[in-house]
């Protein structure tokens, strides 16, 4: 499939780094084999192990013993999965059970921010424009960004096949049981295609396996390992993210302020 010309990214800034004095945030990136974790003002990521059986308040004990050293007062949380004002809305399929509902900032004893991991590592590739992340690792991760507002998308559900999903065909399994070639051949379609239908200035390609993908068509390129770390920073710049703090998980929804409308 052709891609169309695209209009010419806009100059719209980048979000940057906390703006608020005293802000150090602790990034934690949740994926379905391990969680990386950064600290603002280190250089060097760590990893701990996740899986099917990692509940929330192990991981952070676990995070919590892994960065002991590290001086941080606010975390940025990355999810894997849908989520809403109060945390995550839904269960992780390759995670352990717990996550809707947990107090975060009571565990971690410093305000939180989540946001899904697709569109934290969205908001660290983002250079303007209208642009499209896809994230190819245990499953298939999926936002936009278009004139500095983050929609997270769940893409991975879209039928592909008669009995598959993208998130199936894409993601981890996908690619063992396809082998390389194969599986490149529907990621170079599959960004054609989303390139016209979502009408993208360009597509990031995230997650351990985009490195798979050799010689990315025009239009398209591939993320690094640090993105999510710098989406979370980022994140702290944001007006409207909620901060949770401890028992905001079961506190009563509040009702934004309506926007205007506009046309992007």
């Amino acid at each position: 499939m052709a891609v169309r010309n695209r209009p010419r990214k806009s100059k719209q800034k980048s979000p940057s780094r906390p703006r608020a004095r005293g802000l150090k945030p602790l990034v934690v990136d949740i994926g379905g084999t391990k969680v990386k974790l950064l600290c603002s003002g280190e250089t060097e990521p760590r990893r701990i192990p996740s899986g099917k059986r990692l509940t929330p308040a192990q991981m952070v004990v676990a995070v919590r013993e892994m960065t002991e050293d590290w001086d941080y007062n606010v975390v940025s949380l990355g999810y894997p999965g849908p989520v809403g004002s109060h945390g995550p809305r839904s269960e992780p399929g390759n995670l352990g059970p717990g996550w809707v509902g947990f107090d975060f900032a009571a565990a971690f004893e410093c305000p939180v921010r989540i946001i899904n991991d697709a569109a934290m590592q969205a908001l660290g590739s983002y250079e303007g424009g209208r642009m499209l992340f896809l994230g190819l690792g245990t499953g298939l991760g999926s936002a936009m960004i278009a004139e500095n507002v983050i929609i997270p998308l769940e893409l991975g559900r879209v039928p592909y096949e008669a009995d598959k999903s993208l998130g199936e065909l894409l993601g981890r399994r996908g690619l063992k049981a396809m082998g390389k070639s194969d599986w490149r051949s529907i990621v170079v379609n599959v960004v054609h295609a989303f390139t016209d239908a979502f009408m993208v200035d360009y597509v990031v390609l995230g997650g351990g396996n985009a490195k798979l993908v050799k010689d990315p068509p025009p239009g398209v390129r591939l993320g690094h390992n640090h993105t999510a770390f710098r989406g979370g920073l980022r994140l702290w710049s944001l007006d409207s993210v909620q901060t949770l703090s401890a028992g905001a998980a079961h506190a009563p929804t509040k009702t934004s302020p309506p926007h205007e409308w506009r046309v992007i």
